[in-house]
């Protein structure tokens, strides 16, 4: 079988990447894997059981023919040979019903595995902190949960049974043609490279070709998901670029095309080559068995020996190619469970501590004390940042672009972890409590709102699973949703498509601050949640947004400045710190960051707005 994983070379042969990133194999390593295998030793010992008796039993077609040649047929014993032949079908029944068996067990077995590491692996993910999924790129987790873990199937099931079986089947094998004749089993054993060799040779050259067809055929894929998808069909539209993509397609397609035939012309003529080594391998054993039999050099060897011996030897060849390949198929299953235990293996910083702290929030002071952090060490984001939001009241949080405002904010539910100082609510440092506790409390509405593909109601619920109708709809009222779900035939049962699709950016918007009213924390943090919406859509919730705010510490990045005047107090970041702090009318007559931010940014926007409104 071809070796499970992802960008795997042909059978046989390591791909010039794989031989770059050989896995390091340890004692570690191995018993890690064979962890994994353990708690279904019983099910493996009746494969391997399963898996003997058949290369046994496989035998004895082989034998079987070999007397009715010398004993039926020679013998003109009608009786015998239908006896012989009835057995014969007996025991491709049993080996095939073995089989069976076999395989049945193997597949329930390779699929429990995967189910283990599956689950493991989805819980480790959900516990990862957030950096971890801003750094990843996502098609590579969903490799590791689907692809890389899947592909241990193939090493359960193929790789090391068919290490097994092939060893099983060799060795059976070569006791069956040395007993019945060791002169022909020596012939029989000779011939073989003539059968290997050229496959190890005309194969390279084939999937070499098979390799540069999986990369076109990639680049291929590539194309057709960046321009077929939704934004990419768009962008497409927008600039005009169908006739110029389509012959970007026509191209790699006709590069695609072009290498499956050469691939095809090539595998022809590979059979061919096979074809006529295959028929030389039994031709020298009727050679030599018919020169020991004419010479009388050897008079116990019969014609059904000779006979039984072809079959046998033609039955070594597969095992021996496959296991000639075993360091192949064991790099590849070695470097697959490698790639999922580098992610395994990926530590979790943020965890909640043993014993937890769950103080009551309520009006609790948020203080920052000299927190300082950084995504890059080389270049400080936050270096000395203090202030405190007392509890109850409003805070807004302006700077420049980048300068950390959102980081800032993130600190909170410890979606990251200060590098210094520290962030306590309750004056207990964040740190320190119980992190499903601490995140229950605290509610976030962002400016890109991310809903599941699923139906309002649905969405609704992920902030409280026992809601009840009544508190659902008052949250929708509040957030000024019931009015358009009223519109939808399906009401709460309208779905919202992928991310939201289906709805505007104001109606996500709603849903998303629908859904966390349904929370009802204690905290609230706004990131620009209102920065999605027109200016109609941003009064009709604004009422909605200070009704959720009310009796709640709240904090709040925005750039409307109708937002930031309703704040209690302005926090100003830039250069890592909170270089000014304030009421709308203090900080402008401070003529510093936050007077060049209300020229550049806020007065503008009000200009616009005015202008509109004209």
């Amino acid at each position: 079988m071809a070796g499970p994983g992802r960008g795997m070379g042909p059978r046989g042969f390591l791909t010039d990447e794989e031989k770059e990133h050989l896995p390091e194999v340890n004692g570690a390593l191995i018993r890690r894997i064979l962890s994994y295998l353990k708690p279904y030793w019983l099910q493996f010992l009746l494969v391997f059981a399963a898996i003997l008796l058949s290369a046994v039993v496989g035998l004895l077609p082989s034998i079987i023919t070999g007397r009715i040649v010398d004993e039926a047929l020679v013998g003109k014993n009608m009786r015998l040979l239908i006896q012989l032949l009835i057995t014969a079908f007996v025991t491709l029944a049993a080996s095939q019903v073995i089989g069976v068996l076999e395989s049945y067990i193997n597949a329930w077995i390779s699929q429990r595995i995967i189910f283990d590491m599956k689950n493991q692996m989805y819980d480790h993910l959900q516990h990862m902190p957030h950096a971890f999924f801003t750094s990843e790129k996502q098609g590579d987790i969903i490799t590791r949960m689907n692809t890389d873990i899947s592909g241990v199937s193939g090493v359960i099931s193929g790789t090391l049974s068919s290490i097994v079986s092939n060893a099983a089947t060799v060795v059976t094998t070569l006791v069956a043609l040395f007993t019945m004749s060791w002169k022909l089993a020596i012939v029989g054993v000779i011939v073989i490279p003539l059968l290997v060799l050229p496959t190890k040779s005309v194969g390279k050259t084939r999937w070499k070709i098979l390799s540069e067809s999986q990369a076109k055929s990639d680049e291929m894929n590539q194309l057709i998901n960046e321009t077929l998808s939704v934004s990419g069909s768009l962008l497409v539209k927008l600039f005009t670029r169908e006739e110029k993509e389509y012959q970007r397609f026509v191209d790699v397609n006709e590069e695609v095309t072009s290498l499956a035939l050469k691939e095809q012309r090539s595998g022809k003529w590979f059979r061919v080559v096979m074809g006529m080594f295959t028929q030389l391998g039994p031709l020298l054993i009727y050679f030599a068995g018919g020169y020991f039999i004419i010479s009388r050099s050897d008079p116990g060897l019969t014609v059904g020996t000779i006979t039984a011996t072809v079959a046998l030897v033609n039955r070594l060849y597969r095992p021996i190619e496959s296991l000639l390949n075993i360091h192949v198929d064991f790099t590849r299953s070695l470097a697959l469970f490698t790639r999922i235990f580098d992610y395994f293996d990926m530590s979790n910083p943020i965890q909640s501590p043993e014993q937890g702290e769950k103080p009551d929030v309520t009006d609790q002071d948020i203080v920052y004390d000299h927190v300082a952090f950084s995504y890059d060490p080389d270049k400080p984001l936050l270096t000395d940042v203090n202030f405190t939001v007392p509890g109850g009241k409003m805070y807004a949080i302006v700077g420049p672009s980048g300068s950390g405002k959102s980081t800032i904010v993130n600190l909170i539910p410890r979606l990251y972890d200060v590098l210094g100082g520290s962030v306590k609510i309750a004056g207990v440092d964040v740190r320190d409590f119980d992190l499903k506790y601490l995140r229950e409390q605290i509610g976030v509405v962002t400016q890109d709102s991310y809903l599941f593909n699923g139906t309002i109601r649905e969405n609704l619920l992920y902030a409280k699973e026992d809601a009840t109708a009544e508190e659902i709809e008052a949250a929708c009222y509040i957030a000024r949703l019931s009015d358009f779900i009223a519109t939808q035939p399906q009401g709460y049962d309208t779905v919202v498509g992928n991310r939201g699709l289906k709805l505007s950016g104001g109606e996500k918007q709603r849903l998303s601050i629908a859904r966390v009213i349904l929370k009802d924390p204690k905290i609230l943090i706004l990131d620009e949640a209102t920065s999605a919406l027109d200016s109609i859509t941003e009064n009709a919730i604004q009422e909605a947004l200070d009704a959720l705010m009310e009796g709640r510490t709240s904090i709040v990045i925005a750039h409307r400045l109708s937002t930031i005047l309703k704040a209690d107090q302005i926090l100003v970041v830039k250069d890592g710190v909170i270089c000014e702090q304030g009421t709308h009318e203090e900080l402008l007559e401070q003529g510093g960051v936050y007077r060049d931010l209300y020229e550049t940014q806020f007065r503008k926007i009000l200009d616009m707005e005015a202008d509109k409104r004209a």
